[in-house]
């Protein structure tokens, strides 16, 4: 698998700033991240970068989401009592939780509603991040 040229900047970029290299690992888990964008469990990505990588070891995919997280490059979603998940969108927006398949996908928000939640915070409140999690059903299919 081949990172996409624009991703490959972007993970570069992105790593140099904390003074670290895009290596082959990271640059695997990464495109396995961008490619299928469904938000996938460190499971889901370990069996994923095996099968282009077999000889990746699973401590090394949680070393390399955890280098992904920190340089902001991948989003960590959480859900009571279920495996973390990660999400390459690292725009702000919110996250629908099908309970029936368990698919999660990206929900649009715009900036007014972000503004909106942070002018009703108690005065003295500085926010560093908003999670926004939709946990229901969908009649239909979304992906």
């Amino acid at each position: 698998m081949k990172l996409n040229p624009s991703h490959k900047q972007q993970l570069e970029a992105a790593l140099a700033e904390k003074g670290l290299r895009a290596t082959r690992q990271r640059q695997v888990v990464f495109s396995v991240i961008m490619d299928k964008r469904d938000h996938p469990t460190v499971d889901d990505v370990f069996s994923r970068c095996k099968a282009i990588m077999p000889s990746i070891s699973l401590a090394t995919v949680y070393n390399c989401l955890e280098t992904l997280v920190d340089c902001k490059l991948v989003r960590q979603v959480n859900f009571d009592r279920q495996p973390t998940r990660f999400c390459p969108n690292v725009v702000p927006h919110a996250h629908f939780h099908c309970k029936e398949t368990g698919k999660v996908f990206d929900v649009p928000l715009s900036p007014e509603a972000f503004d909106s939640l942070s002018k009703n915070l108690p005065k003295g409140c500085d926010i560093d991040s908003i999670d926004i999690l939709v946990h229901g059903t969908s009649s239909h299919s979304l992906n």
